[in-house]
C-alpha cells in the first residue's frame, strides 16, 4: 500500500458516486439499443449508425484523459452534477430532431457529460477504497455496470410500450441523482484525504512503466471493442435479420451486462488476492474459449452463455483502472481517464468497422468477425510488468 493512503474503506461515500456512474452510464449503455429506431428514423445506412457510436466514444470516453488532467490539477467537484446533466438531457432528447446532423449533435453533449463525470468520480472513488483498491473501487465501478446492463431494457421498454416519441422520460433519472447529489454534498467532500497524487513513489517513475502502461491500454481496447460491438450487433441481428422483438434483443444485451455486473464484484475480489496481472490473463484466455459457444447457444442456453461471457469479459473493469493507478500513481485523473475513456472509447470506435463489415459481408459476418478481439486481448496481456503479487 502507497504509504500516504491512510483512509479506510467509506461505503456511504462509494454508493453516492457509484449511484451517479450508474445513472450517467444507462445513457451509454441505451445508446446502441436505440440506434435501429434512430436508423428507421432517419433512414441511414449501418456505417452512419456506426458514425452515431463513433461520435458517442470520441466525446463521451477519448477524450477524458483531458478531463482528467484538469481534475488532477485542481478539485473539480462541480463535474459531477454537471456531467450527469449532460449525459442525461442529450440522450433524452434523441427522439425528437429529424436531422442526422442534430442528432450528433446532442449525442456530443451526452458524450461530453459523460467524458466530464467519469475522471472526477474515479479519482474521488480512489481515496476511499482503503487497502482493497481493486474490492473497493469495484462498488464505485459497478454502478457503471450496473447502468450499462438497464440502459437497453430500460429505453426499449419506453419505446416498445410508450413510443419512441417518449424518449425525453430518460431524463428522470438525471433530475433524481442531481438532488440527492446536492442532499449527500457535504458528506462527500468533508475530509476528503490528502490526494495521492502529491505522494512520491518509485513506481511511477519505474523502468517500463510507461511499456506495461501502453499494453494495458491495449488489452482493454480489444476488451471494450469486443463488448460494445456485441451491445451494438446482436440488437440489430435479432431486430433486423431475425426479425425478433426489440425486447427479447433489450434483454440478450442485459444479460451480457448484468454478467459483467457480477464478474465486476466478484472479479475484483479474486484480482486482490491472486494478483491483478495473473488474474487479467486468466480472465483473456477463458472469454477467448467462451466467445464460439454464443452462436451455438439458443433459447435460454443464449442467456446462460452471454451471462457467463459478460461476467468473464467485464470482471476486469476495475482492475485494470487499478492495474493504471498503480503505475501513475500521481495522475490519477489521468490513469483514470486513460483506461476508462480513451482505451475504452477507442475500442468502442471499433463498431464503425464492424458498421463496414455488416454494409459489405452481412450483420452476422460482424458478430463473428469479434472473435478474434479477446485471442488480442489475452497476447498484449502477457508481455505487462506490473508490481505486487504479479512479481512472483
Amino acid at each position: 500500500m502507497n504509504p500516504s493512503r491512510e483512509t479506510s474503506f467509506n461505503l456511504r461515500v462509494l454508493l453516492v458516486l457509484s449511484l451517479g456512474h450508474l445513472v450517467v452510464d444507462i445513457y451509454q449503455g441505451a445508446l446502441p439499443a436505440i440506434l435501429p429506431f434512430l436508423k428507421v428514423k432517419l433512414s441511414l445506412s449501418y456505417t452512419m449508425t456506426g458514425v452515431i457510436m463513433m461520435a458517442a466514444n470520441v466525446t463521451s470516453s477519448v477524450i477524458q484523459p483531458l478531463f482528467g488532467y484538469l481534475s488532477d490539477k485542481k478539485e473539480k467537484a462541480f463535474l459531477l452534477p454537471l456531467g450527469c446533466l449532460f449525459a442525461g438531457i442529450g440522450f433524452a432528447l434523441l427522439s425528437v430532431p429529424d436531422n442526422y446532423l442534430l442528432v450528433l449533435f446532442l449525442v456530443t453533449i451526452s458524450g461530453l457529460g459523460v467524458a466530464s463525470y467519469h475522471p472526477e468520480g474515479y479519482k474521488t472513488a480512489h481515496f476511499f477504497t482503503g487497502d482493497k483498491m481493486a474490492t473497493g473501487m469495484s462498488v464505485f465501478s459497478v454502478g457503471g455496470n450496473l447502468g450499462f446492463a438497464l440502459g437497453p431494457i430500460i429505453s426499449l421498454s419506453i419505446i416498445t410500450y410508450l413510443g419512441f416519441s417518449f424518449l425525453p422520460l430518460m431524463a428522470t433519472f438525471t433530475l433524481i441523482f442531481i438532488a440527492l447529489l446536492f442532499y449527500s454534498w457535504n458528506s462527500l467532500t468533508r475530509g476528503k484525504p490528502v490526494s495521492v497524487a502529491k505522494a512520491t513513489s518509485a513506481e511511477s517513475t519505474r523502468k517500463g512503466a510507461y511499456v506495461s502502461l501502453f499494453l494495458i491500454i491495449g488489452t482493454v481496447i480489444m476488451r471494450s471493442w469486443t463488448q460494445m460491438g456485441l451491445m451494438t450487433y446482436i440488437p440489430f441481428y435479432y431486430i433486423d435479420i431475425l426479425k425478433g422483438e426489440p425486447i427479447y434483443a433489450g434483454k440478450l444485451v442485459s444479460v451480457l451486462l448484468l454478467g459483467g455486473v457480477a464478474g465486476t464484484i466478484m472479479g475484483s475480489m479474486i484480482a486482490d488476492r491472486i494478483g491483478h496481472k495473473r488474474y487479467l490473463i486468466i480472465s483473456m484466455a477463458l472469454a477467448s474459449l467462451l466467445f464460439p459457444l454464443i452462436f451455438v447457444a439458443q433459447g435460454l442456453m443464449l442467456f446462460v452463455t452471454l451471462g457467463v461471457f459478460g461476467m468473464v469479459l467485464i470482471s476486469t473493469f476495475t482492475v485494470t483502472i487499478v492495474m493504471a493507478q498503480q503505475l501513475l500513481p500521481r495522475n490519477l485523473g489521468i490513469a483514470s481517464g486513460l483506461m476508462v475513456g480513451f482505451a475504452i472509447g477507442t475500442g468502442g470506435l471499433g463498431v464503425t468497422i464492424l458498421g463496414g463489415i455488416a454494409d459489405h459481408f452481412g450483420v452476422e459476418n460482424a458478430l463473428k468477425s469479434i472473435m478474434i478481439l479477446p485471442l488480442a486481448g489475452l497476447l498484449l496481456s502477457l508481455p505487462i510488468r506490473y508490481p505486487g503479487k504479479d512479481r512472483h
